[in-house]
């Protein structure tokens, strides 16, 4: 499946807003509902339900797949370096190498993709007010709006760095049509606020359809402390934040006992997996296992077999012998029954992602709906420990957090650490329990340390080689803003080395 560019052209499409038909408890009714009048549409709940429900469907761009390999999942995976991409994509061996360019379609994609969502949250938190409704649900509505709109933006500003900062609709006389950038420390506490407001507005503790709830609220506060203590802002009075936010969510969510579950169908939306991008086959699917599994090797019922994310072998050697993790077909595997013939065996000759490897599909019509897991329980255990270190060093409940996570995977718990031995700690384990799962990037722009998995041990992001022998350019702490957008608005400016 190609990227349909055309659909996006138009600006940040701030201006052609499209409603999305869903039932009250999901997102996933894809419906069209093209007449759609800013005037006459917020006029009932169940028209606010359905606006609401239509903004998470612009979670799917991450996920969003090609023929060659790009997605912005992958994208943003290939920038933290310890990832080969063996399909045809000319723009994800550039992202690998740093030399890629503004016109690298990925970062057009989820720019243009944020703002639509971002439109639309606005329009949601402008216009819900004014419905007659039951209070509690238009409240949990807002909330819904509230926590997307942080989430995108959090997702811009790390991404971008300083973005254009629009809080409310717009139309053709405002002066938002052609905004300039705001600094990212304007952006934070605008995410931080819409946090704290999701957090007040009646969202349940969990959900399992797929929609916010409280624990995804907490999640991605914690991990915004986290990040605003580190660089660029430094602001190390949110460590404590972060901790005190992952605390709340710790109670109410369990770790799986099967690695399997973090990826299979009967599981989705529940256990340890805070919050998901939802899929289902006839509504919408996607290409994750297609993207994940070795290049052109007959391991499922996919058309298509991309090799476009995999692992290096520097990388999976880096974790503790005996880790359960790295045993076949937990988080990795190497070798498969040959689809057609499982009486064969197809050897891969290296470590491909089993994280993503979907069975379901796999077996069967090679359409995949496995969900994409942006927030999950052992993330906020590892940002409760870090951040608790940092206030206080390591406390026997940070402690008792990381060492869950170990015993999970057969490792002996954590002890006798000095403070700075902690830390390392903690950030190993997020690489290792929370690999591939777009967190390793973001963990370079805060710390600007990189993972130096040859020598295990942590080293300066900006003057150690990766595993492939490509040293990190601090212009790749950023994407660069996409060309179209800059051509589009002259108000623009772009990133520095871009």
């Amino acid at each position: 499946m190609k990227f349909n560019f055309k659909k996006y052209r138009i600006g940040y499409l701030l201006l052609v807003l499209t409603a999305i038909n869903s039932s009250c408890k999901k997102y996933l009714d894809e419906k069209n509902n093209s007449n759609f009048v800013q005037s006459t549409y917020f006029e009932s709940a169940s028209q606010a339900q359905a606006f609401v429900n239509g903004i998470y469907n612009k979670l799917y761009m991450f996920q969003n797949g090609d023929a060659y390999g790009e997605s912005p999942f992958i994208t943003i995976e290939l920038f933290a370096g310890h990832a080969t991409s063996l399909g045809q994509s000319v723009n994800n061996g550039n992202v690998i190498n740093e030399r890629t360019d503004p016109v690298n379609p990925g970062f057009e994609t989820v720019w243009q993709n944020s703002y639509s969502a971002i439109a639309n949250a606005n329009l949601a938190i402008a216009k819900i007010p004014g419905i007659a409704m039951d209070d509690a649900v238009k409240k949990k509505l807002l909330g819904e709006a509230y926590f997307l709109r942080a989430f995108f933006y959090y997702h811009l500003v790390r991404l971008y760095g300083d973005v254009p900062l629009i809080t409310a609709p717009v139309t053709v006389d405002s002066p938002d049509l052609f905004p300039t950038r705001t600094p990212l420390a304007q952006v934070y506490p605008l995410i931080i606020s819409d946090l704290q407001a999701a957090e007040i507005s009646g969202l349940p503790e969990t959900d399992q359809t797929g929609h916010a709830s409280l624990g995804a609220v907490r999640t991605l506060l914690s991990s915004v402390y986290l990040t605003t203590a580190g660089f660029p802002l430094n602001i190390t009075a949110n460590y404590a934040l972060a901790a005190a936010e992952a605390q709340k969510v710790l109670p109410d969510y369990t770790l799986f006992t099967d690695y399997a579950y973090l990826h299979d169908n009967a599981h989705k939306n529940q256990g340890e997996l805070i919050f998901q991008g939802s899929y289902l086959v006839g509504v919408s699917t996607n290409a994750i296992p297609q993207l994940t599994v070795p290049f052109n090797l007959p391991v499922g019922a996919y058309g298509d077999h991309l090799g476009a994310m995999i692992p290096t072998n520097q990388f999976f050697n880096s974790y503790e012998a005996g880790d359960k993790r790295t045993q076949e077909r937990q988080f990795y595997f190497s070798s498969y029954p040959q689809y057609g013939d499982a009486t064969k065996t197809v050897v891969f000759g290296e470590h491909c992602l089993y994280k993503y490897f979907h069975v379901e599909s796999a077996l069967g019509t090679g359409i995949s709906d496995e969900n994409w897991t942006f927030l999950r329980l052992p993330e906020a255990m590892l940002i409760y420990a870090e951040a608790s270190n940092e206030v206080s060093g390591p406390t026997p409940d940070a402690y008792t957090q990381v060492n869950k996570i170990r015993a999970r995977a057969l490792l002996a718990p954590l002890s006798g650490l000095t403070k700075d031995q902690f830390r390392e700690a903690i950030w190993k384990e997020r690489y290792h329990e929370l690999a591939y799962e777009d967190k390793a990037y973001f963990d370079i722009q805060r710390t600007h340390m990189i993972y130096d998995v040859v020598n295990n041990k942590f080293s300066d992001a900006f003057s150690t080689a990766n595993e492939q022998g490509v040293v990190m350019k601090q212009q790749y702490l950023l994407w660069p803003v996409p060309q179209r957008e800059i051509n589009n608005n002259k108000k623009l400016t772009q990133n520095t080395g871009w």
